[in-house]
């Protein structure tokens, strides 16, 4: 199975391009907040904690999880129910958080056996260590806080380009500095920025990146 790993600072573009890329290869693109609701939402109904890691481990051998896109949305299985929206319900959420922290449980994740793309900001360095493909996107803090502000302005939200541009630099302080799996490029990952392209260049870029691993790999 082919894994492709997508990392990088906040604003760079990760889950869009990421989305989009999945769509026109034919990948799976793994919601991984999703999958923990999920895997919350199971250990909620089965009347567990889901703080309660020995608890929530003993019930992973039962889990049945499956993603699929359908009409480009994703929808995220347990067993044949699909419970992509019972996944978005405060609890669920609240589950997520307990049992994303669950070494176990990420390790679960892993044996999903479906081609699949992944971006995150550990997903190469700790997620999927042994990912087929990884690119490690970013771009300028000035052209991510461009880009972000650009988009709050087509919303109608007036922030300053210097407030943006401060929360970008604090977030990256905070990413590459945090105590668990903080935000780094892995050694074996491809570094593409992306300061000077716009989307579809941007996309392109990764579609060509991701193609020559993927046939280096099955040569």
């Amino acid at each position: 199975m082919v894994s492709v790993a997508i990392d990088g600072p906040a604003g760079a573009g990760k889950s869009t391009l990421a989305r989009r890329l999945a769509a026109e290869m034919g990948y799976i693109y793994v919601d991984t907040g999703a999958m923990y609701r999920a895997i919350g939402l199971y250990a909620l109904r089965a009347g567990k904690d889901p703080k309660d890691n020995a608890a929530v481990n003993a019930l992973l051998p039962q889990i049945e999880l499956r993603l699929a896109s359908i009409e480009g949305e994703q929808h995220i299985y347990l067993k044949e129910e699909d419970v992509s929206t019972a996944i978005r319900t405060e609890a669920a959420g609240m589950a997520a958080s307990a049992v994303g922290a669950n070494p176990t449980v990420r390790a679960f994740l892993l044996e999903l056996k479906q081609d699949v793309l992944m971006d995150g900001r550990d997903i190469g360095t700790v997620v999927l260590p042994d990912a087929t493909v990884k690119i490690f996107l970013t771009a300028s803090p000035e052209a991510r806080a461009t880009r972000r502000w650009k988009e709050y302005q087509a919303k109608g939200i007036d922030t300053p380009y210097e407030e943006v541009l401060a929360d970008v630099k604090q977030r990256d302080y905070q990413d590459t500095h945090r105590a668990a799996a903080p935000l780094k490029q892995a050694d074996d990952a491809v570094l593409l920025d992306t300061s000077e392209l716009d989307f579809e260049q941007s996309l392109a870029a990764m579609k060509k990146i991701i193609a020559e691993k993927v046939n280096k790999t099955i040569k």
